[in-house]
């Protein structure tokens, strides 16, 4: 499977949602799910996948993830704000975003290290193991029904579903190159542990500024600059740091999520004087900037997997104009029924991001192998990842109706 893929956002009360941003993050969803089945057709085009980290181009598929750290940035001051109403304590608001963080983290870890231990030292198939782990991490964050009835029941289904996640960490166990037992693997904490980090870089920043309409723009351009000298290699990490010791990393990704911020207080700000074409003319602008200072940085090289400012730039100024689209669009003229499909995906992220991957290691775990053996190039293969995402996103529809849903 590729990596052009997510994370998400808190996701307020029904009664709060921002249309466009669950389309938005509904029609990312969608793209994620095809293009990362569509990874393993041949005979392809070489923009149907992901740029190659020695040229400078990107392909539409590198934007992907971008756009979900964007999507994080757009969510983040609405759901803070709502929880703030709902409790307060600024102690219980740091609780929550270092649990998000770690939850990702975690779920990060389990996909990285998935198909990768030793059946015969944790006496189960490596894609047993991950099912399970997957399973526990689902009953930990599931949203049980708040009506109190089944409270104990839903308090032990959480509990119980910490207790099976961590078991499966500790027994994992996997052989490495030179035929060594080895724990779990921590050098690549895959997409979801890529946005856990951010989440929390950004929250370091957002939150003790919050009250301030300009601060997210001002810290948006000091992570820019930052990120351009690192691209620049005049600021250098001589050894390097992982990201849960700083969790900045070269800046990029943090000032592509603090966008989705400044996004977000342009249009779902609280500041009165903010009209509809204010609105709409504060976002184009800051669309067009972002895409204009990417083309001023192209010198510093065009590359997902080199993280260069110029892909994290030119990924905000689509987002940022696709956005204003869909704010228009969805919440100004009110015309949301042509997002019918990826609607249920916008409002059930998590879930639907972790479907796909069940269904991978399910099959695995049969030995289906069908899809691998047919339809599995050109046309027929394009055509097969379009029903696979289809039927996904389907799915995600249905559990949403029986109110299965994850959230973080």
């Amino acid at each position: 499977m590729t990596t052009a893929q997510p994370v998400f956002a808190s996701e307020a009360p029904r009664t709060t949602r921002v249309a466009s941003i669950d389309i938005f993050r509904g029609l990312t969803m969608a793209i994620m799910i095809f293009v990362n089945d569509l990874d393993g057709v041949q005979g392809l085009p070489w923009w149907t996948h992901h740029a190659k980290a020695n040229i400078d181009v990107m392909t539409y598929v590198d934007m992907v993830f971008p756009f979900f750290l964007f999507i994080i940035g757009l969510s983040m001051p609405l759901a803070i704000r709502q929880r703030l109403k709902k409790n307060p304590s600024i102690p219980q608001l740091w609780l929550h975003v270092l649990i998000r963080s770690v939850s990702l983290v975690a779920l990060g870890v389990i996909l990285a290290n998935a198909g990768k231990g030793s059946a015969a030292l944790m006496h189960m198939s490596p894609y047993a193991w991950t099912l399970l782990a997957l399973l526990g991490m689902a009953l930990f964050l599931s949203v049980y029904p708040s009506n109190g009835r089944h409270a104990n029941l839903h308090k032990w289904l959480r509990l119980g579903g910490l207790a099976l996640a961590l078991v499966m960490f500790a027994i994992f166990r996997r052989l490495t190159h030179d035929g060594h037992v080895a724990w779990l693997s921590f050098s690549y904490l895959e997409i979801l542990g890529l946005i856990g980090c951010t989440y929390f870089a950004v929250s370091l920043l957002y939150i003790p500024t919050r009250r301030w309409p300009w601060a997210s723009l001002a810290w948006f351009i000091v992570l820019v600059a930052f990120s351009s000298l690192c691209s620049a290699k005049i600021i250098v990490f001589e050894h390097g740091f992982p990201l849960y010791i700083w969790p900045f990393g070269d800046g990029t990704m943090a000032f592509v999520t603090m966008a989705g911020i400044v996004t977000s207080v342009v249009f779902i700000g609280e500041e009165r004087w903010q009209t509809l074409r204010n609105k709409l003319l504060l976002g184009s602008a800051f669309g067009v900037a972002a895409l204009i200072a990417g083309y001023f940085l192209t010198p510093l090289g065009i590359s997902k997997i080199r993280d260069t400012p110029t892909w994290g730039l030119y990924s905000v100024g689509a987002a940022v104009l696709l956005f204003t689209a869909l704010f228009w669009l969805c919440d100004v003229k009110k015309q949301t029924s042509w997002a019918a499909l990826v609607h249920p995906a916008g409002a059930n992220t998590l879930l639907t991001y972790l479907l796909p991957d069940v269904w991978y290691f399910l099959t695995a775990l049969l030995g289906f192998k069908w899809f691998e053996l047919h339809l599995n190039s050109g046309l027929p293969g394009a055509l097969r990842s379009a029903v696979f995402t289809a039927l996904m996103l389907a799915i995600a529809g249905v559990l949403l109706r029986m109110r299965v849903r994850l959230q973080l």
